[in-house]
This record gives structure tokens, C-alpha cells and sequence, in this order.
């Protein structure tokens, strides 16, 4: 393959999630670099250390002496317009080139080829952003494992605890669903997982990772972790519903994550209350990987 012409813009894509980190680089349509790395370091409620990280992983990934024609960001964390533009002002002091920053669920849409929608991701967290007809950008969730991420890997591991502990006060005895929970915390007995989850010091990673234990229970029969899939498929949908609630367009639903797509009683249970609550949406699982709605939209400010 000959060499895009020096005057074909660098255009660099990058997809912060919660674990990894994902860069895409073009000349036209000649690949630079595909660089994935873990998101430790990144800390997007600080602007200037966060456009730091930002500058210093594009160094890393890309040939020496490259400088970008454009960068487009999806981030991990970017909750708010005001923060994705602090970032994304702070990024232009590294690199003379247009700059966007967004929440990494927005890359779904364009990542998707479309123009509209929503983007749903639940991977260890869960968060629903659209946008509405003006333009504006609109996000529902997102408020991380001790408060919300429900349908997330950490939200449903917090909530089948919730499920046990009830179990156990109710006088049941432990069924699949407690007795796994017990053994993938190390703990001796039910009302111990509560101090086992408050130990956890990376909340989100540590009671997400318990997380297949719930799918598990689930396959043996237990109807506690049933219904908990359920809740979280009902509680993902609910995102859906609250985005047409504001006005948002929400005719396609872009899904990603590693929870939901890997694990079809969620996607299911997701799906049949998506059909119930906004039943003119179609969900469309996500077939390419996320960073390429970041290079969609860095080409676009080029």
C-alpha cells in the first residue's frame, strides 16, 4: 500500500472507556496506528492533567514527529458540555488542531453510520446520551455503582447482595444465587457481604467483576438472580424512556458494552421492556468497535 500524499490530513480517534483505552489514526484511508492501552491515569474532572494524558497517549501511538490534522475524543466520565469543552480547551494547547471532546457514549451513534439516536452502553457502568433536534446533548445515568449503573456489571452485583440480604431476612435459605455471592467475595456468610462490598476501594471494578456469578445463579435456577437480570434489563430500558421524555430522538438505540451484549438473558430482558416502555425504538447492538464513531468525528472537522 503506497503512502497517503503529505497533504492528507492525520486524523486521530480515541475511545476512553472505564478499562481500556483505544486509539485509531488515518491518513485518508491508510491506518497509523490502533493503540490500545489500560485508561489508568485518566482523570476527566481535572481538565489540564486530563488533555495532558490525552497529549501524552497520542505521542505514544503515533509515528514519531506526527502531529494530528484533528482530534476527537469520547471519554470515559465526561458528564457534562461544560467539562467536555474544559477538556477540549485544554487539549488545543497541545496540538494546533480543532479538538472534540464528548462522553464515550456518544461515539456509538456515528460509530453506528448514523446521524441520530441514542447511545446506551452497559459495560461495568450504565449510561443512555442522545441529543436533542438543536443539537444539544442529553445524557440519562451514568451516576456510577454506589448510586445508579443499574444494568451495569457493578449496579447488578450490588443488586443481587440487595436480593440476598433480603433472602436472608426473610429466614430463606441461601439459594444459588447467595451462595455464589458468598464464595466470589470470600466471606463466611450472607450478612458479611455488606462489609465485603464497603471494603472495596475501585468500587465499580471490584463488585463489577463479580458480576458472571449473578449469570450463573441464574442458569442454575435461582429466582432471586432472574430477577435481577430482569430489573436491569427493565432499568436500561427505562434510560431509553426517559431520553424520549425530553425530546430526544430515540427511533435507533446504538448498544455497546461488555455486560449486556455478552450476556443474552440481559439483552433480552432489555430488549422485551424496551418494546413495552418506547416501542417505536430499535435497538441495534453495536458491530464495530466504538473508537470508530471518534475517527467519524474527527474526519468531520477536518
Amino acid at each position: 500500500m503506497q503512502d497517503s500524499p503529505p497533504s492528507c490530513p492525520l486524523v486521530v480517534g480515541i475511545d476512553v472507556g472505564g478499562t481500556k483505552t483505544h486509539l485509531r489514526a488515518f491518513t485518508g484511508e491508510r491506518s497509523v496506528a490502533d493503540h490500545v492501552r489500560p485508561s489508568s491515569g485518566w482523570r476527566p474532572h481535572d481538565p489540564v492533567a486530563a488533555a495532558g494524558w490525552l497529549a501524552a497517549l497520542v505521542a505514544e501511538a503515533l509515528p514519531t514527529g506526527a502531529r494530528p490534522s484533528a482530534v476527537a475524543v469520547g471519554g470515559h466520565a465526561c458528564e457534562t458540555p461544560r467539562q467536555c469543552a474544559q477538556i477540549r480547551t485544554a487539549l488545543q494547547l497541545h496540538f494546533d488542531a480543532p479538538a472534540l471532546v464528548m462522553g464515550d457514549a456518544e461515539l456509538l451513534v456515528p460509530a453506528a453510520g448514523l446521524d441520530r439516536g441514542v447511545g446506551l452502553v452497559a459495560g461495568t457502568g450504565s449510561v443512555a446520551v442522545g441529543r436533542l433536534d438543536d443539537g444539544s446533548p442529553v445524557q440519562v445515568g451514568g451516576w456510577g455503582a454506589v448510586l445508579g449503573d443499574e444494568g451495569g456489571s457493578a449496579g447488578l452485583v450490588r443488586e443481587a447482595v440487595r436480593a440476598a440480604w433480603g433472602a436472608h431476612d426473610r429466614g430463606e435459605e441461601p439459594d444459588a444465587l447467595a451462595k455464589s455471592l458468598v464464595a466470589a467475595f470470600g466471606v463466611a456468610e450472607v450478612p458479611a457481604l455488606g462489609a465485603a462490598l464497603e471494603s472495596a476501594e475501585d468500587v465499580s471494578a471490584e463488585w463489577g467483576r463479580h458480576a458472571p456469578v449473578v449469570f450463573a445463579a441464574a442458569e442454575a435456577g435461582s429466582p432471586l438472580a432472574r430477577t435481577v437480570i430482569t430489573e436491569g434489563g427493565r432499568a436500561l430500558a427505562a434510560l431509553v424512556e426517559r431520553l424520549a421524555a425530553r425530546g430526544v430522538p430515540v427511533d435507533d438505540v446504538v448498544i455497546a458494552g461488555s455486560t449486556v451484549l455478552a450476556q443474552p438473558a440481559l439483552y433480552d430482558a432489555f430488549v422485551s421492556s424496551l418494546a413495552e416502555r418506547v416501542p417505536g425504538a430499535r435497538p441495534r447492538p453495536l458491530g464495530v468497535a466504538p473508537v470508530d464513531g471518534a475517527v467519524a468525528m474527527a474526519r468531520s472537522l477536518v
